[in-house]
């Protein structure tokens, strides 16, 4: 394959595993969070879910100003002689900060669906916090903690307006697939363009179909079914 071809799709899709899987710590743990808030939990919900309807360019503005050389963070990495901006590190930010809130409202939804009840009978048994959210919460919302992963990648992996402002669109470094086809479009390479959206339409409905495959194999698993009852 050419490099010019291959570099966008795997810078995309290492951003968007990488993303995925910071995204799926920080949901769960907001999800979690939020729910336990005796104090302002919708001002919580509200900051946690804003990325997902502010428009991307906005995102990406006020990550500018929060990691710009001028801001706390950016004289901080100035002491290592590090910028964040416009480096691959940035996209992984940029693709974090937009897929979270789906991460964190499939994930809260999920939790919140869960028979109190048992939650109560392991508190009234003695198991700790830690051990109920372990073996009886994360268990039982399997599934739409699941569907907030394949979110979270899709959406990773198709970043364009907070990527563009805070990682720019260097070839080879910050180019991802979603600027590649911009790019692309701009210079009325049209069948350059056509390859790339065929490329993002494909892995992310791969993505899709093989987590529902591998769900709907989990879920006629008698064992794995006692396994997590269990």
């Amino acid at each position: 394959m050419d490099s010019a071809l291959f570099t966008p799709i795997w810078i995309s899709v290492k951003t968007a595993l990488l993303a995925t899987v910071i995204t799926f710590f920080l949901g769960i743990y907001a999800a979690v969070y939020v729910i336990r808030a005796k104090n302002y939990q919708g001002f919580w919900d509200g900051l946690f879910t804003l990325p997902m309807v502010l428009p991307p360019t906005v995102v990406g503005f006020f990550l500018l100003i929060s990691l710009g050389k001028n801001s706390f963070a950016g004289k901080f990495f100035a002491l290592f002689d590090y910028n964040l901006i416009f480096s691959w590190e940035a996209t992984v930010v940029s693709a974090v900060v937009v897929s979270f809130p789906l991460m964190y409202r499939t994930a809260r939804g999920a939790f919140e669906q869960l028979d109190n009840n048992i939650i109560y009978a392991a508190r009234i048994l003695g198991i700790s916090e830690w051990k109920i959210f372990w073996r009886v919460m994360l268990p039982n919302s399997f599934y739409g903690i699941m569907a907030g992963v394949v979110l979270a990648f899709t959406r990773a992996l198709g970043e364009f307006g907070a990527t563009i402002m805070v990682a720019g669109n260097i070839p080879g470094k910050t180019q991802t697939i979603s600027t590649a086809i911009y790019t692309a479009v701009q210079a009325g390479d049209y069948e350059l363009a056509y390859k790339w959206v065929s490329v993002v339409v494909f892995v992310s409905f791969a993505v899709i179909l093989l987590l529902n495959s591998w769900i709907a194999k989990q879920g006629k698993n008698p064992a794995y079914l006692s396994q997590k009852a269990g």
